[in-house]
């Protein structure tokens, strides 16, 4: 065997150990944890912890965050409260989220509002979920309410909110910082 070809050899062997020693192994329920994040917000002086959110999904879609919206797989988001928040608050900014995403379907949207029925408290969860085989996305809120809503368009414009444009755009990075391991 000439050398050239020993090193190509070499070169692919290494390429392929280290893209296995990095590469992002399915739970075993068969979901990717792609990452986790928690959502800060500046009240006066003071950086207040809101929300920790997880991503999972059945699929390693193209490593960007557009990639991350179109995935047509299952998916879902998990949120978990780090302090109170108004109905008010949540609703009002999910809706602003929507628009600064360009997504404007207000029937969809205001179904999935309807799931906020009350304050959020302090450690309490909610879910966003899409089913690609249904082409539906469910939000469950708990000591709230839920909905499923159809419809591909509208699982990318939730999915818009924490991958598109979001402040900061830091979590979107963190949301998928497990995919670029």
């Amino acid at each position: 065997m000439s050398l050239k070809i020993r090193a190509a050899a070499l070169v692919l062997a290494l390429s392929t150990l280290a893209t296995s020693a990095f590469a992002l192994d399915p739970g075993k329920d068969g979901w990717y944890h792609t990452g986790d994040a928690t959502r800060v917000k500046k009240v006066v002086f003071v950086n207040v912890n809101v929300y920790a959110i997880r991503h999972d999904m059945k699929c390693v879609p193209t490593l960007t965050h557009q990639g991350v919206i179109d995935a047509d797989c299952d998916k879902k988001f998990t949120v978990r409260m780090l302090r109170d928040v108004d109905h008010e608050k949540i609703v009002g900014a999910l809706r602003d989220s929507f628009a600064k995403n360009n997504y404007s379907d207000a029937g969809k949207i205001n179904q999935m509002l309807g799931a906020f029925t009350s304050e959020l408290k302090e450690g309490s969860a909610w879910t966003i979920s899409y089913n690609a085989g249904a082409k539906t996305t469910t939000i469950w809120v708990q000591g709230g309410g839920s909905a499923t809503i159809a419809g591909e368009d509208f699982m990318k414009g939730v999915w818009r909110i924490w991958f598109g444009n979001i402040d900061p755009a830091s979590i979107s990075d963190q949301l998928m910082a497990n995919l670029k391991k």
